[in-house]
């Protein structure tokens, strides 16, 4: 028997000049994760500078990859497909004969992106899953470099040159002062760089990806995860100068970093050290997304596009994990007034804590908390910056256990000031609490409610609630102390 899904998945291939890439992504999520990913090393702009023609061993290599990755996308009936090729088919004299081959042999149809609809799907890449980016994004690939502002969900300007690793690498081989002029003469051209000024600036593209693992391992930061890791610039030109002056065997001990990526580090950390004393950004931004995810989320209907990606991602949890989703809204609604003075990040990490607050039901008694804890930690979050996330599976991890002793509460001690720490303990005891009263079940909640009045911490039920047969709950007594209130009192008989 066959199983439908709701919405049948979405495929992109990306033929670029180093690699070529399937992504297949859930067609029906604000997020795009991938159901699927391969790439294929085929190094198609191997040589253009030289010759103008792509390389001879790679277009078959890269006509291979292709049919592979376009059976596998017939095979997951996707709902569409895109092909997009980007620097290498562009500029080669026989990249259109490429593409007429592709689509004679596989029966589809190539789209040979310009240099300005690179940059804009890489833009709309990072605005994918930051909807407020401000700044620079810089997009580095095998055979081009896009730069493009973004302000307010609006693309502005933006250019493409000829600095793909690729192009670099033979352009001035291992001459890192010819590298540096060859650099500085395509930036000198473009001065709206300075607009950069005090903005972010958003690294894009797998070179730099590998660049923000050894920042990761050089600063000894306590998260991994590579999307949104940031540096201010004084650090990240430090570590990016280690980085093109170090030698391959000291960058091979990194872990992470792929061998296939070490001889292209040093023109490309090179090529990053120039474009952040172009741009003078008040921080730099790694993204582990960009024109494959732009084209996804230019493809999304605007209901999706709207949602804001983290609630989205909480909310399709709940929707698959949780005992009753919708018990994930009363949470919110029931906690607020706990929290007056939330701002719009305050309340959307709350909103986001209390719709995740049940995915984890039916993880092991033993380790639910640390599991909450790890796997809130390393979802696939988009735009979320790490004190964000770290914030986040915090309050998971005390609504679970209720304390936050343990190597789990160490992470965020290091990485959240004191404030934050209260504030997620607090939160985590509200969500412990709110279990406890409605058992998780939905409707329960919205007849209770929580009141401060004179240093108590009054909860009201009414009459035949589940709730009025609670006594000396020890969540109770926790979260009148994390609110400084001498004790949690039970008033039964009234009720919101």
């Amino acid at each position: 028997m066959k199983i439908r899904r709701k919405q049948e998945p979405v495929g992109i291939i990306d033929i670029g000049s180093n690699s070529i890439r399937l992504c297949v992504y859930d067609g029906a999520a604000r997020v795009p994760v991938p159901l699927f990913n391969e790439k294929a090393v085929c190094a198609l702009g191997l040589g253009l500078g030289k010759t103008g023609r792509l390389n001879a061993e790679g277009v078959e290599q890269a006509m291979a990859a292709v049919g592979r990755f376009v059976a596998l996308s017939r095979a997951m009936e996707v709902e569409w497909l895109d092909i997009l090729a980007t620097a290498a088919v562009r500029d080669a004299n026989d990249g259109a004969e490429f593409v007429r081959r592709l689509e004679a042999t596989y029966d589809v149809e190539v789209k040979v992106l310009s240099g300005g609809q690179e940059a804009r799907l890489a833009a709309m890449g990072v605005m994918c899953g930051i909807p407020d980016a401000d700044g620079v994004v810089a997009d580095l690939g095998g055979g081009s470099l896009e730069l493009v502002t973004i302000k307010g969900g609006d693309v502005g300007k933006h250019v493409t040159m000829p600095l793909g690793v690729l192009r670099m690498a033979e352009a001035a081989g291992d001459d890192r002062d010819k590298a540096s002029e060859l650099i500085e003469k395509h930036l000198k051209k473009v001065k709206w760089l300075a607009g950069g000024k005090g903005r972010a600036l958003y690294a894009v593209g797998g070179a730099w990806r590998a660049i923000a693992r050894i920042c990761i391992s050089q600063t000894h930061h306590p998260l991994t995860v590579l999307d949104t890791f940031s540096l201010e610039p004084r650090e990240a030109l430090r570590i990016i100068d280690l980085v093109a002056t170090q030698s391959r065997k000291s960058m091979e001990k990194v872990p992470g970093v792929s061998k296939k990526r070490l001889a292209a580090l040093p023109l490309a950390a090179l090529l990053l050290d120039h474009i952040i004393r172009a741009t003078s950004p008040s921080r730099l931004v790694f993204s582990i997304y960009g024109m494959r995810e732009g084209q996804f989320f230019k493809r999304l209907p605007e209901r999706l596009k709207v949602q804001d990606p983290l609630i989205s991602v909480c909310r399709n949890l709940a929707l698959m994990n949780a005992r009753f989703p919708e018990h994930g809204d009363e949470l919110m609604s029931w906690t607020g007034a706990l929290f007056p003075e939330d701002g719009p990040r305050e309340s959307k990490l709350r909103h986001a804590a209390c719709l995740a607050s049940d995915i984890f039901w039916n993880e092991h008694p033993d380790y639910r908390a640390e599991q909450a804890f790890l796997k809130v930690l390393r979802l696939p979050f988009m735009g979320v910056p790490h004190r964000d996330r770290v914030a986040l599976a915090y309050t998971i991890l005390v609504r679970y256990q209720g304390a936050d002793d343990g190597p789990h509460g160490e992470m965020a001690v290091q990485m959240l000031d004191e404030a934050e720490l209260r504030r997620c303990r607090l939160a985590g005891l509200a969500l412990r609490l709110a279990h406890t009263v409605s058992g998780g079940a939905p409707n329960l909640l919205k007849q209770t409610r929580l009141i401060a009045d004179k240093g108590e911490l009054v909860l009201e039920v009414p009459p035949g609630h589940p709730a009025a047969l609670l006594e000396n709950d020890r969540t109770f007594d926790r979260l009148a102390r994390a609110m400084d209130c001498e004790r949690l009192v039970l008033r039964r008989g009234n009720g919101a």
